[in-house]
């Protein structure tokens, strides 16, 4: 298997792989559309895609000498997934443009990578076994991971916008939420154990 290839593989598990990110773009679609939901899709991406860089620059070593930072980043992401969970779970079901909600913006998205565990995870990884150190091959492997990660989470929000139908009722729209909900304080209760 030539190296593109295999970082094209890494990228599409990562990205494709169920994580905060994914979770709220499948909710976003669902409650907005996938129109509406791209933004997020595209400041996640982005958001990776910097966080990527910076990982493959040496942000990793900083982390490494100040523990403190990496503790910090740590609990303010289960702070994040536990307020997004709140938000998710309080919501009333209610579809459709007159309920006032926005779809979450391409800043939250790119917040969201950089307050997940999921990405750091997969940016130090990808980094450890692809780059070597090499600028090249680092930014070899940003152009190869952007549009996967976009596709990747797109492809979420699409989703969420077929079963948009099935949603209709808002008991129905209340369930998704609360599962997704319950999908984030599993992630966050993981991630304080």
């Amino acid at each position: 298997m030539s190296l593109t290839l295999s970082m094209a593989a890494f990228a599409l598990a990562a990205s494709i792989s169920p994580g905060p990110v994914n979770i709220v773009a499948l909710g976003s679609g669902a409650r907005h559309g996938l129109r509406a939901s791209i933004g997020h899709a595209a400041g996640a991406t982005l958001g990776f895609c910097l966080l990527l860089v910076l990982v493959g620059l040496g942000v990793h070593e900083l982390l490494l000498r100040w523990p403190l930072l990496g503790q910090l980043l740590h609990w303010g992401g289960v702070l994040f997934l536990l307020y997004m969970a709140w938000k998710l779970a309080s919501d009333d079901g209610a579809l459709g443009a007159e309920d006032g909600k926005r779809a979450p913006s391409a800043w939250h998205g790119a917040a969201m990578q950089w307050l997940s565990p999921k990405a750091w995870l997969a940016a130090v990884a990808g980094i450890g076994a692809y780059t070597g150190g090499e600028q090249q091959l680092l930014w070899l492997f940003t152009w190869i991971y952007g549009p996967i990660c976009f596709v990747s989470v797109a492809s979420w929000a699409w989703a969420g916008s077929v079963i948009r139908q099935y949603l209709a009722e808002p008991w129905r729209m209340r369930l998704l939420n609360r599962v997704l909900a319950g999908l984030l304080v599993a992630s966050a209760v993981y991630l304080m154990v």
